[in-house]
């Protein structure tokens, strides 16, 4: 029987398994937060706010992620209940995930009286880093890859490490590596939004929460149309129809913060006082 190479359980501690795909997820997590409380530091928000809103965000965003997944594959999970909470073998959707997230940022913003834009505009670059490394526990799991294909293809894609092509031999067959090429994308994206926060003093707030979406937005939309695994609304691909949306809305951001709409303030016209808690 074939073996695959790549073994998705990291640690083992008796019967308890500790899996990559966990662990990534973790590291991702952890980067996110580092990245939004150094912005906390920048704008002297208070960090316990940050601290607080950083954990309820994770929380919320696995409970969409995982949601999202059941929601689209609901007929198995009627018939396997209690798989539904073993999101530790994969199932989670990043979309889901940023639905969720961004439903308690709304939240938390409203609560405090903070300018939603303002706090997602500090979380993208992070979010899309987190994306990044969470796509690794993809390649551990063998899952979020694209059709089949050769050896002989994959060693022609210069970009592809060999133990990427290694670890896209799946019971004998090797695939499309798409996991690798979201997390290309997303670290390009990661770069980029480096770049351009370089700028704020010219952004107006939204505007690199836009780029964000327009950026994974389009990325996603391409790289989903090689996925073989993908949530299915009749014969729409789900990803596709909410990448279209993510670009869409990221688009109307970046446009209304040009035209200088009083919804869209600069960086610089900010008080100390008015981003305090």
């Amino acid at each position: 029987m074939y073996k695959r190479q790549v073994n998705s359980v990291a640690i083992s501690l008796g019967n308890f398994d500790i899996t990559w795909y966990s662990l990534c997820i973790l590291v991702g997590v952890v980067l996110a937060s580092l990245l939004f409380l150094l912005e906390c530091k920048k704008y002297e928000i208070n960090i316990d706010f940050g601290i607080n809103l950083i954990f309820w965000t994770v929380i919320f965003g696995i409970i969409g992620a995982r949601i999202y997944f059941v929601l689209f594959n609901l007929s198995y999970y009627l018939e396997n209940p209690i798989e539904i909470l073993e999101v530790w073998k994969g199932g989670l959707a990043i979309h889901g995930g940023i639905i969720g997230g961004l439903l308690f940022i709304i939240f938390y913003s409203l609560k405090y009286k903070v300018r939603i834009l303002k706090m997602t505009d500090m979380a993208v670059v992070g979010l899309i880093i987190a994306q990044a490394m969470g796509r690794w526990g993809n390649f551990f799991n063998g899952e979020a890859h694209g059709p089949e294909t050769t050896r002989e293809v994959l060693e022609g894609i210069k970009i592809i490490p060999n133990f990427v092509i290694d670890g896209m031999n799946i019971a004998g067959t090797y695939y499309q590596p798409t996991f690798y090429y979201e997390f290309l994308w997303c670290l390009l994206g990661f770069v980029i939004l480096l770049c351009v926060r370089k700028f704020y003093e010219y952004l107006k707030v939204g505007q690199l929460t836009g780029i964000y979406l327009m950026w994974y937005g389009i990325g996603r939309f391409f790289i989903e149309s090689l996925r073989t695994d993908s949530l299915m609304l009749k014969e729409f691909k789900v990803a596709q129809i909410v990448s279209v949306i993510m670009f869409v809305v990221g688009l109307i951001m970046l446009i209304l913060g040009f035209k200088g709409s009083k919804f869209e303030n600069r960086y610089d016209d900010y008080e100390i006082e008015d981003i305090k808690f």
